[in-house]
């Protein structure tokens, strides 16, 4: 018998996870949240996944449970250990991901480098943080929020008086100073096996990742080597299993600092998919079934990722296929299935090579072609 992997999640990451399940003869099983989504092709079941009796059934069966996304609630994640089964990466390290200010709190636990940071439940304790931190600070929703969304830089406790009403503490942190943004990815099975690929540069869009350069170009041994330690300690003492996604800031200072974790595939590593050895999707499935981790190593000296956002203003990716495959035969594309909406992710653009300036412009011109 395949081993059965069951994926809470029906977005584009299940689906990007389906061809290498293929690959590795494992049989994919989806709950997706709504009929017609990404991964629709996997989909075996359509649900709540924060119903635990609908996680519960969708569960029957598998060797493994793992995600889309980290939004299932603990209450369901700790029922699903009750009965038995296998959940990856666990309630614990999800919950980390999930909850901002419990996420600064382990990191700084754990002595890793972050942020300035409050939690702050009032008006008069943003302003106090705000009056010790230069005036202008981010704050953060400490739940939901992703891709720009959930974060407010604010100058006044009065930018965020909706959140205060709306109940809760929130995040608040320095404005930090820095010169790019980078990403770790990293994998870990739970026998403790740990694989890093190389560390790349997010380039941002309106709070949304735009373009993943890999590896991050002028990079020093120090640099490298602090970011391969922080995935590293992170995955280990929080016991992450799976895909990890540590996104740092390079201050102007030459310091690293921890922006975000995610604990599943991510947007920094979708170049993986055409531009390493063994891709993050492969990756997270050996590593949640315990198997032995792929080679990490880059193919080429450069892979540019971009992602496609939005899509065309009329018609279809589909449409615009003839003519960006005739003009990029190099690039490769992924699509995701996805209606056309502004600042929509619904594809993105691989490219690899030698020269680093000739594959931007050759990603950039294939992503383009794409949308309007």
């Amino acid at each position: 018998m395949p081993p059965i992997v069951g994926v809470i999640g029906g977005g584009q990451l299940a689906r990007m996870m389906i061809p290498r399940a293929i690959e590795l003869g494992i049989e994919l099983r989806v709950l997706a949240e709504s009929e017609g989504m990404s991964a629709s092709l996997a989909a075996t079941a359509v649900g709540d996944y924060t119903d635990a009796a609908v996680v519960l059934e969708f569960a029957r069966g598998v060797d493994v449970i793992t995600f889309d996304h980290e939004h299932v609630p603990q209450n369901v994640l700790a029922q699903l250990i009750d009965a038995g089964v296998a959940v990856h990466p666990g309630p614990a390290p999800l919950a980390v991901a999930q909850d901002k200010i419990l996420m600064r709190q382990e990191l700084t636990r754990l002595g890793l480098p972050v942020p300035e940071w409050a939690s702050v439940s009032t008006a008069a304790e943003l302003d106090t943080f705000l009056a010790a931190n230069g005036g202008r600070v981010i704050v953060k929703t400490p739940r939901g929020g992703y891709d720009g969304k959930g974060v407010r830089v604010v100058s006044a406790s009065s930018d965020v008086a909706d959140w205060f009403e709306a109940g809760g503490p929130l995040l608040a942190e320095e404005l930090v100073s820095f010169t790019r943004e980078l990403a770790q990815l990293a994998a870990r099975s739970p026998s403790g096996e740990v694989a890093l690929w190389p560390l790349v540069e997010s380039i941002q869009q309106d709070g949304v990742c735009a373009e993943v350069i890999a590896p991050a170009p002028s990079l020093t041994a120090a640099l490298t080597d602090a970011a391969a330690t922080i995935a590293r300690t992170v995955a280990d003492e929080l016991g992450v299993t799976g895909v990890l996604a540590v996104e740092l800031f390079e201050t102007s200072d030459g310091r690293l600092l921890i922006n975000e974790l995610a604990m599943r595939p991510h947007n920094s590593g979708h170049w993986t998919m055409d531009g390493a050895i063994t891709s993050q999707f492969e990756q997270h499935l050996r590593a949640v079934l315990d198997l032995p981790l792929g080679a990490t190593a880059a193919r080429s000296p450069w892979t540019v990722m971009i992602n496609v956002l939005g899509g065309p203003t009329s018609g279809s990716i589909a449409d615009r296929y003839p003519a960006a495959l005739a003009n990029q035969p190099t690039a490769k594309f992924h699509e995701y299935g996805k209606a056309p909406r502004p600042g929509r992710k619904v594809g993105h653009v691989n490219v690899s090579g030698a020269d680093l300036d000739d594959v931007v412009y050759r990603a950039r011109a294939a992503a383009a072609i794409l949308k309007d």
